[in-house]
């Protein structure tokens, strides 16, 4: 009971401090898209927020280490074992060391000799330091790639509030470098690039810091730490994790690259608007509900089955509570549009509720892969990926015989649903011990 009970207090407290981090951080973003439309124009905002989503893909290649770190980190607290710990963190270092190294040399390669214009449907003229600007958000990005893991060692902790503390501290400074940027009248593309890319590098040098050498001076990584067995164990499970990123992303990422061609550029940004916007519910569900993934790790391990029966009926209230809030944002959207950016971009009404569908179908897929990611549970998942396969065959299909960027959103929605469907059949097969073979893992 005390340690069901300390488990119950931590995630509490890591709730209710997300909501005033990720509350802030929401107020941020906010603040920053009509500041960087201001600076930028709504083409160059479409053309970087089109490169950001492409260098996402830097973030996922760490073949789902982040992810399988959280997870044995959580195990190996659960247990107490502090050794194994640290050798999980140190050779989770190691390995993103490694990987990052050939990305950077590779994506530098392709920026430097590939047309960069024709690939985002940009004229050479509008924005002249394109490749220059790309090639140091590379650079930016891959550096922050490595430092980055600080994030999912606190979850692996369960204190995912300082994880969102993190992310929220290098949007500031975002804002704070593109406001002086603005202010100076010195609002090029490459400054805003720079400001966007150097700030997360900032916080999480100084976040490594102080994690290892002030607060957990005891899981401070080392080198003679790191472990064959350890990586072999965090890439078996990595990997799975990775590939379940990857679709993911590949969605994400081609769906502004898919506007940008099938439309232009400039196409991107009220949907981009759009999906910030309904995004907040997505934001607010990830606060009361990104807890329970490590918690349930830790319910897991110790055979807590009935804490686990409780957190999933919070989280269908929370499911609930979503829904009422879509459906009031979606109202409210002409007037928070007109608040927000005033006239400087047209979002419409279908786009919105495209958006707030897809956002509301990730959501309830999410509530059921929380808890399959805190048991590790991830084949099914994995298996489910194939539906990334048909999409962009999909989306082009679609925008071919109608040109109409709304058919785009309804092939975003259709590829989900069967995932949702899948996570909620094994979630409940697992819970009541019923789950065997292709279901149980």
């Amino acid at each position: 009971m005390m340690e069901k009970d300390q488990r119950s207090r931590l995630l509490y407290k890591n709730v209710v401090a997300s909501v005033f981090i990720k509350g802030y951080a929401a107020i941020i973003s906010l603040l920053l898209i009509p500041l960087t439309l201001n600076c930028l124009g709504t083409l160059k905002n479409g053309v970087w927020l089109t490169i950001s989503s492409i260098l996402v893909w830097i973030d996922m290649m760490d073949i789902g280490l982040g992810n399988g770190l959280r997870n044995k980190l959580a195990i190996h607290i659960a247990h107490q074992d502090t050794q194994e710990a640290r050798k999980v963190i140190s050779s989770t270092i190691a390995m993103l060391t490694c990987i990052m190294f050939p990305i950077l040399i590779l994506m530098l390669l392709l920026v430097g000799n590939a047309d960069v214009y024709s690939f985002l449907n940009v004229n050479p003229t509008d924005i002249p330091e394109l490749r220059m600007a790309t090639a140091i958000a590379v650079i930016m990005v891959c550096m922050t790639f490595v430092l980055k893991f600080i994030g999912n060692f606190y979850m692996g902790l369960q204190l995912p509030a300082v994880s969102n503390l993190l992310i929220s501290l290098g949007q500031t400074i975002v804002l704070i470098a593109t406001w002086i940027i603005y202010a100076n009248g010195k609002a090029t593309f490459l400054a805003i690039v720079i400001a966007n890319t150097a700030s997360p590098l900032i916080i999480y040098s100084l976040a490594y810091a102080y994690s290892f050498y002030i607060r957990f001076p005891n899981l401070r990584p080392a080198w003679h730490l790191i472990s064959l067995g350890s990586v072999v164990e965090l890439g078996n499970l990595g990997i799975k994790f990775f590939w379940i990123q990857i679709a993911s992303v590949i969605q994400f990422m081609t769906t502004n690259l898919l506007i940008s061609k099938f439309f232009t550029p400039a196409m991107v940004t009220p949907y981009q608007i759009a999906y910030r916007y309904i995004s907040l519910s997505m934001v607010l569900f990830t606060i009361f509900c990104m807890p329970f993934w490590n918690a349930t790790t830790d319910a897991y391990e110790r055979n807590d089955m009935a804490w686990i029966r409780k957190a999933s009926r919070k989280m269908n209230w929370m499911v609930a509570s979503i829904a009422a809030l879509l459906l009031l944002m979606i109202v409210a959207s002409p007037w928070v549009y007109k608040i927000w950016i005033g006239d400087a971009c047209h979002i419409p009404l279908g786009m919105t509720i495209m958006v707030a569908l897809y956002n509301f179908l990730l959501i309830i897929s999410m509530r059921y892969a929380y808890f399959l990611n805190g048991v590790g549970a991830l084949r099914l998942q994995l298996y489910m990926t194939i539906m990334t396969v048909i999409f962009i065959p999909s989306v082009y299909l679609a925008c071919t015989l109608t040109r109409n960027i709304l058919w785009l959103l309804a092939v975003m929605c259709i590829c989900v649903f069967p995932s949702y469907l899948v996570n909620k059949i094994q979630f409940h097969k697992i819970l009541n011990g019923k789950a065997t073979g292709i279901w149980r893992k």
